[in-house]
């Protein structure tokens, strides 16, 4: 009769006390969040002059009278222009490695998703573009987790 205790028994699959713990992170995770912050750097930008447009030039964007979410296009290019520099500038510093900074980008993705969906009307196309845009970058930046 042989019994499994003995000491010819196979240890127990597992990390040894002696060996060095696997990282969280795999290597595509922390690429995402590089291309996420340079996806942040580039959307905030072609915000910048989206909201330049809609300062300038009004009759740019296709007009929708009977929209539920009705904003003045000069006021509307303003929030356009300031959440697209902050973007921009959030993006920045996620590519630097700043942790505030995904806590942040995350914030201003999704204050941007919000300002595309109300947006939808005047730039539909271009809405729907940010709006993936916008969602990619929240999933590249909520699933990161320091090694």
């Amino acid at each position: 009769m042989s019994s499994s205790v003995g000491p010819t028994a196979t240890p127990p699959a597992g990390p040894r006390a002696g060996a060095a713990r696997a990282p969280r992170n795999k290597g595509w995770v922390s690429g995402m969040v590089l291309f996420a912050g340079v996806v942040m750097l580039v959307n905030g930008i072609l915000e910048v002059f989206h909201g330049i447009m809609a300062i300038a030039e009004d009759d740019v964007f296709v007009s929708t009278p009977r929209y539920v979410f009705r904003f003045d296009l000069t006021g509307w290019g303003w929030i356009h222009l300031v959440i697209g520099a902050l973007v921009a500038l959030v993006g920045f510093f996620v590519i630097q490695g700043a942790a505030w900074a995904r806590i942040a980008g995350i914030f201003l993705a999704s204050l941007s998703l919000i300002g595309s969906f109300l947006a939808l009307p005047y730039y539909p196309l271009w809405a729907l573009v940010i709006i993936a845009l916008d969602v990619f970058v929240i999933w590249a930046l909520c699933v990161y987790r320091e090694d």
